[in-house]
């Protein structure tokens, strides 16, 4: 199985996993307190930039109100209740459909049983009014003075509700209609859902907003020899499929049954008036003066007077204010349920769907993607993602749950990462064993960051190969007991080994004294000709600086020679399964071998073939030997002795060496023996004093300036 097919299979199967764990925690409300600060976000993001129905009105029992009932009419709280008549004479005369009072008349005024008297025949002579009952009391059955709601459907609850507290009778007979406001906050004491009915003594209840649309029944008339007015019909009600149908409105239910609100408008709150100034608007108009609200504002509106006055202890917490007014849960209400703008739970099959692809996106991206420059950005559009779609899920009415699919991509790409931590880990490992003894650390380090420029296995690519060896290392080892040649050898191959490391160089092997190297593997190397050259004088030059001591302790002079060719060679690693060495294979290394040894001939220490040197001479002083035939090779290849670093000075007498190097070519023995006997002291002249003594003696039959090795 290919590596990537392997990588694509591990980072699915760990996707699969996170977005099981992921769905599973979402379904179990695992995930619940995380998603409610989400959940805030949206709702406050769209309220900002949303209006309200101007259908809905709300009139506000505020602070002001308060303070101007107390200043200027001498009214403590609570107020006398003819005053809500008053508003309710206001809401007729400006033609609203409705008055809703959420507000508690559960106990007789404190005034006596006149005043709620008043307040009931004020609420029939004014707009419709509905009024508010609440869990609470002692009361198991529906009032019989009170009429039952002709609710018959089989609707959602939050189960029976065994006692409700009631409006006393004398406020009750005069209401329309009745609402509940039995509420509860989410776990996090937020409110951001209502119950749309609740079931008592077999009655089906409304929730208060859903009772001022519904229809109602006539207002019982004062004059009793009236006609009465002909029954309502109530508009079919059901539920099923997670949507309540009321008449041809359709209203989604989370998976409890319960209305999940889109608040609209700053604070969630449609424009306020407050009670005070609708009171004195009234009271002007019945003097027949100018009111300072117009009624016009509330023609054919659904109208709410609730309580935002701290002391009355009727603040609720939303997503969008924390001290929102209780009555805002219903304009809320009211306001979704004429412009069709209820928040439906997106549906399981989609959120499955959903938390899987991301999962999975997320897992396969991150276990190709593992890097630090790659996992960031990756990190960050998975995690963003869940919020945009929840953005966009929220203007199209629909709450996703961006936890849940964030938890998913999260584990994910946690669960990637950890897996290739684990799996790279384990191939770190392999390549630390496999090359310690032969690399760098730092080329180690290289190639754990990048292992595609390590191809196990060989392949073919130019490299500069270094061959090392002692002169006359057989002479004076035999010289020296075991410890000591082993230690001498040891200090040695150390001194050597770290000078070709530093310079990038892969360790081949060890012969003996001889040392195997080469450049431009596993890593690539542009330079590596140069880098080879420059490992070669600096190892040249640190073993001069030791030879003294290593003299003391051998009785011999050390002197090394070098070899090195630059070409196309196999290199990977070769040999068993289970042991393999790291290493070359090719003419271009055998003829490195070559030129290690034809330093013998020619009484020079460092060799390059004319490839190395072509790449590398701009940086480093040397000569041109000879155009060379090894043993083993038909073709020539030009050599040449590397005496230092570009910018030193060239030692004396290479010119005329240059000039006798010319006449051997020629084939004019006898005139480049002359020009080379007069470098005495040059090891290579002296070889071709030789040479052409021999040349002239028997001179061959054709001649190509080639000089022939005999040997290795």
């Amino acid at each position: 199985m290919s590596s990537y097919v392997s990588k694509c299979l591990r980072g699915l199967g760990i996707g699969l996993a996170a977005g099981i764990i992921a769905l599973i925690a979402w379904r179990l409300g695992w995930l619940d307190s995380w998603e409610a600060p989400t959940w805030t976000w949206r709702a406050t993001f769209f309220s900002q930039r949303e209006t309200p129905s101007p259908k809905v009105k709300l009139i506000l029992l505020d602070q002001p109100s308060l303070d101007w009932a107390q200043e200027e009419q001498g009214w403590g709280w609570p107020w006398p209740r003819v005053v809500y008549g008053v508003v309710s004479a206001f809401c007729k005369r400006a033609g609203a459909r409705v008055l809703c009072l959420d507000m508690l008349y559960t106990e007789s005024s404190t005034l006596g049983v006149p005043d709620d008297v008043d307040m009931g025949q004020g609420l029939k002579a004014g707009a419709p009014t509905v009024l508010a009952v609440i869990p609470g009391g002692s009361r198991e059955t529906w009032p019989d003075d009170l009429p039952r709601p002709d609710l018959k459907a089989d609707l959602p609850t939050v189960g029976e509700a065994k006692n409700l507290l009631f409006p006393v009778a004398e406020v009750a007979a005069g209401a329309a209609a009745m609402g509940h406001v039995v509420g509860a906050p989410d776990a996090d004491g937020v409110f951001r859902r209502i119950v749309p009915f609740c079931k008592f003594d077999g009655v089906s209840i409304p929730v208060f907003g859903l009772a001022a649309w519904l229809p109602m029944a006539s207002t019982p008339a004062a004059d009793p020899n009236a006609v009465a007015a002909p029954p309502v019909e109530m508009p079919t009600i059901t539920a099923s499929d997670g949507q309540l149908r009321i008449g041809d409105k359709i209203i989604p239910l989370d998976r409890h049954g319960d209305v999940i609100l889109r608040f609209r408008g700053r604070d969630g709150l449609p424009d306020a008036n407050s009670v005070a100034a609708i009171i004195q608007s009234e009271l002007r108009m019945q003097d027949g003066n100018e009111p300072t609200v117009s009624p016009g504002d509330f023609n054919d509106c659904y109208v709410f007077l609730g309580c935002s006055a701290p002391g009355l202890l009727d603040l609720r917490p939303t997503p969008v204010n924390p001290k929102s007014p209780g009555v805002a849960l219903h304009t809320t209400f009211l306001d979704n349920l004429l412009t069709d703008s209820f928040i439906a739970e997106a549906p399981t099959p989609m959120v499955i769907l959903g938390v899987m692809a991301a999962a999975l996106a997320a897992a396969v991206s991150l276990t190709y993607g593992g890097k630090w420059w790659q996992a960031g950005p990756l990190a960050f559009l998975w995690l963003a993602a869940p919020m945009i779609l929840g953005l966009a899920a929220y203007a199209k009415g629909l709450w996703w749950p961006v936890v849940a699919q964030a938890s998913a991509s999260a584990l994910g790409m946690v669960g990637a990462l950890v897996a290739n931590y684990w799996t790279e880990g384990r191939q770190k490992a392999f390549i630390k064993q496999a090359f310690r003894h032969y690399l760098s650390g730092e080329v180690i380090d290289k190639i754990i960051c990048d292992p595609k420029h390590l191809q196990l296995g060989g392949e073919k690519r130019q490299l500069t190969i270094m061959f090392t060896d002692l002169a006359g290392f057989s002479t004076f080892s035999e010289k020296l007991g075991p410890v000591e040649l082993t230690t001498l050898l040891n200090d040695y191959l150390t001194e050597m080994t770290d000078i070709i490391m530093e310079e990038g160089g892969t360790l081949d092997k060890y012969e003996g004294d001889a040392i195997i190297a080469f450049w431009n593997a596993p890593l690539e190397q542009p330079d590596h000709a140069v880098r080879a050259c420059r490992a070669a004088m600096r190892c040249q030059r640190r073993l001069a600086e030791l030879r003294d001591a290593f003299q003391q302790r051998t009785g011999a002079v050390l002197r090394m020679r070098v070899g090195l060719n630059t070409g196309d060679v196999v290199v990977g690693n070769m040999g068993s399964r289970k042991r393999f060495n790291y290493t070359i294979l090719g003419d271009a290394a055998n003829l490195a071998s070559r030129l290690e040894g034809a330093n013998k001939a020619f009484g020079t220490e460092t060799m390059v073939s004319g490839s190395t040197w072509e790449k590398s001479s701009d940086q480093f002083c040397g000569r041109k030997l000879a155009d060379l035939r090894v043993v083993g090779r038909k073709t020539a290849v030009p050599v040449y002795e590397l005496t230092g670093f570009a910018g030193e000075a060239t030692p004396a007498g290479w010119e005329a060496f240059a000039a006798g190097l010319s006449r051997f070519h020629e084939g004019d023995f006898a005139a480049a023996k002359a020009i080379f006997e007069q470098l005495p002291d040059d090891p290579a002249a002296r070889s071709y004093v030789q040479r052409c003594a021999s040349l002239s003696t028997h001179p061959p039959a054709s001649w190509d300036g080639v000089w022939g090795l005999t040997e290795k």
